[in-house]
């Protein structure tokens, strides 16, 4: 069967969670891109929309309670260093109640909200497809 990301294109989604001009982002652990600041989100389950999807997972690695959401933008990455190829449709909300906090910490073990235009390096591809996306309507 295999694992996807890995052994066949994976399908991924992502959330970039705003507070005015700052995108809260959190350092991974885990591959693809262990080290690298990312917005928050996960495989998409068989027959789930990617939608509640990005939902789902922010919820689960934030603590918060994700209100609507909107679609920001599509991001496919193919990370030869780590082996990974993930094709994600990114969403962006600022309707979100409660504070973030440290869920999952061996997997995204610190956060921090950071201006659009002064973000921790190094950023994952993602995030970085999400920031452009995110800056392009501002």
């Amino acid at each position: 069967m295999g694992q996807p990301g890995i052994d066949f294109p994976g399908f991924g989604t992502g959330l970039a969670i705003m507070r005015g001009r700052s995108v809260l982002l959190y350092k991974r652990i885990k591959a693809p891109e262990p080290g690298h600041w990312n917005i928050v989100g996960g495989k998409v389950d068989h027959m789930e929309r990617s939608s509640l999807a990005a939902k789902r997972e922010a919820e689960e690695e934030t603590g918060l309670k994700i209100g609507d959401i909107r679609f920001l933008c599509l991001s496919e990455q193919i990370i030869p260093e780590d082996g990974h190829h993930w094709i994600s449709t990114i969403y962006t909300t600022d309707d979100f109640t409660g504070e973030p906090r440290v869920i999952e910490p061996e997997k995204l073990p610190e956060f921090g909200w950071f201006d659009l235009d002064d973000l921790p390096t190094p950023l994952s591809r993602f995030a970085a497809d999400a920031v452009k996306a995110l800056q392009a309507t501002a």
